[in-house]
């Protein structure tokens, strides 16, 4: 499993910066040190839930926000097949049933026809 700590550092800072606030602010927003922060966006920080209730509210968002790593993009241009693959995990959970059969059916196509075109090759 990909790190943890680096998937919600990563939302903390996706939300810092769509809120347009500096590492700084949040830091003095939340009444923690700059450098915490910096450390918990880089996940390098074993984030305290107390912490994260501040820094999140702090950033006016629910705590359970920096749980929604299907809102990640990529991480600083570099999306690894483990982040890749949990990020997939976290969209597919916030779905019903029927829609994850939905993906699993158009990925399997998906697949079978991108093996088909490598034979070709």
């Amino acid at each position: 499993m990909t790190d943890f700590l680096t998937l919600v550092g990563a939302r903390i800072r996706q939300i810092r910066s769509e809120k347009g606030l500096s590492q700084a602010r949040l830091a003095e927003l939340s009444e923690l040190h700059d450098t915490y922060i910096g450390s918990v966006e880089r996940g390098k920080r074993n984030i305290s839930l107390k912490s994260l209730e501040r820094i999140m509210s702090a950033l006016e968002a629910d705590p359970s926000e920096a749980l929604k790593f299907g809102q990640l993009e990529d991480l600083d241009g570099v999306l690894d097949k483990e982040l890749a693959l949990d990020i997939h995990l976290s969209l597919l959970r916030e779905r019903s049933p029927e829609e994850v059969k939905l993906v699993q059916r158009m990925v399997r196509d998906m697949f079978h026809t991108l093996d088909q075109e490598s034979k070709k090759k």
